[in-house]
């Protein structure tokens, strides 16, 4: 499968998880997995780190998704090697999320907009995870650009570390949850669009089972902690119900483990796509 840019990213994505299965791969360089490769902690090791799992898992996962976190930490180098997994994923037809989780107000959160979600930008992405806790509204710079240029937003909203409930969990003047506030505003922005939107949401694969329907989304769920956190298959449908069919695992230290080599990589994603596959469809 070809990345098509010209298509709408709920569509590109929707066709990836189909052909591909539901996997998305994290690229996760952080200093225990580089000593596990036997890695130096330096931009040569992210290098090798970083370009064996393109060159292992991009012509057949549905999406690899880079955590910028451990790309940024070795400064300007660190983001040309970023730069360099963006565009050699993309290029071989895997959907690029970019697990930035950015969010910011106003002028700030348009240039992070510009950054990733502009085509004109070296680090241009199919989509990219961000911070709606300032306000769902907070971040329209980026859904606009999304929108404009056929790629996607996963916002946070059930996330499984233990302090997220403080906020996530509350409850509004509407009597529903900040999470469900969240997930219904992404939905009312996904309205009408076939067969996915392009509004995500992010929820944790170790959730407990939320009291309001996830399959009104019409947009896809990015689920990380399947695998080495703890999620398992049956965990997904719990949580999602008639709403799986659009959930993206994601699994990155498992299949990480897999490597330094490529037949290892490529093994450990066959098997966790095999797994979610019996689970999902």
């Amino acid at each position: 499968m070809a990345v098509r840019p010209d298509s709408p990213f709920g569509a590109r994505l929707r066709t990836a998880l189909d052909e591909r299965g539901p996997l998305c791969a994290g690229i996760d360089p952080h200093t225990a997995l580089l000593a596990q490769w036997d890695l130096s902690d330096d931009v040569a090791g992210l290098e090798r780190f970083a370009y064996t799992v393109v060159e292992a898992l991009a012509d057949r996962v549905a999406a690899l998704k880079p955590q910028s976190a451990f790309f940024e930490r070795y400064g300007s180098r660190g983001i040309a090697v970023l730069e360099r997994v963006v565009d050699d994923a993309r290029s071989a037809g895997t959907v690029l999320i970019m697990d930035a989780k950015r969010g910011d107000i106003g002028s700030t959160v348009a240039a992070y907009a510009d950054a990733y979600l502009v085509p004109s930008s070296p680090l241009f992405s199919d989509a990219l995870t961000a911070n709606p806790y300032l306000g769902f509204g907070s971040l329209e710079p980026l859904y606009a650009a999304a929108e404009k240029n056929n790629a996607g937003v996963f916002v946070l909203g059930l996330t499984s570390n233990p302090e997220g409930s403080q906020v996530q969990g509350a409850t509004g003047a509407s009597g529903r949850t900040v999470a469900e506030e969240m997930i219904t505003a992404a939905a009312v922005r996904n309205a009408g669009a076939s067969p996915m939107g392009p509004i995500g949401v992010v929820v944790g694969g170790t959730v407990e089972t939320p009291d309001f329907d996830l399959a009104q989304l019409n947009g896809a769920y990015l689920v990380p902690g399947v695998g080495a956190q703890g999620a398992t298959p049956a965990d997904v449908r719990r949580i999602f119900g008639a709403g799986a069919h659009n959930v993206v695992p994601s699994n990155s230290r498992e299949i990480l483990r897999g490597g330094p080599s490529i037949a290892g990589l490529r093994d450990a994603a066959a098997r966790a796509v095999d797994e979610l596959r019996g689970m999902l469809d």
